[in-house]
């Protein structure tokens, strides 16, 4: 799906009278109605930095950014904004948005064993992977596994995660995915 489809089903889920799993659950539900707002911000917002954009315009050869994720994923709703903002600097840029949990190739790029996502991957005009990213900027992974060493509640942990988040303002989303994107810009 497109970055419109995704925004479409995100909308579709928050407007039935009778959600589909998970978002029959309240608290997924929840996520998802703030997730919703979230990415309506970054988007509105639009932090893609000077840099970034010079970098995305050297891109000469097409590229395929295929993001998975799910509308209820918190870490999502901060990083594919993002990422779709960048992905409109370049003609050579195609992105599509695949649902972790609806036949995603998820199982190809596990994080420690876990279908943690958001997860970017970037392939060539070939459908050769050039890199995949994710779930989360070093940083923002470095917290996390600070908060579960420590044992810290779901609650604590959510919110740290969103304070870094609006902390960091995607800068280091950015950084990263250009450092990689940096050896395939000619």
């Amino acid at each position: 799906m497109n970055w419109q489809e995704y925004l479409d089903y995100t909308h579709e889920i928050l407007s039935s009278e009778n959600p589909q799993p998970p978002y029959n659950n309240p608290d997924y539900y929840h996520y998802t109605k703030m997730n919703d707002t979230r990415m309506k911000r970054w988007v509105k917002t639009n932090p893609v930095t000077d840099e970034t954009k010079i970098v995305l315009q050297q891109i000469q050869k097409p590229q395929q950014w295929v993001v998975i994720t799910e509308p209820w994923c918190g870490d999502a709703a901060h990083i594919v904004p993002v990422i779709y903002l960048m992905s409109v600097l370049n003609n050579n840029i195609t992105l599509k948005l695949q649902l972790r949990d609806s036949g995603s190739e998820i199982d190809k790029y596990l994080t420690n064993g876990t279908k943690s996502i958001p997860m970017l991957i970037v392939r060539n005009e070939n459908n050769e992977d050039l890199f995949h990213w994710g779930p989360r900027p070093e940083k923002g992974q470095e917290l996390y596994n600070s908060l579960r060493e420590r044992n810290a509640d779901f609650e604590e942990t959510k919110l740290a995660i969103q304070n870094y988040y609006n902390d960091d303002k995607s800068l280091s989303t950015q950084k990263e995915i250009i450092a990689l994107l940096k050896a395939y810009v000619a």
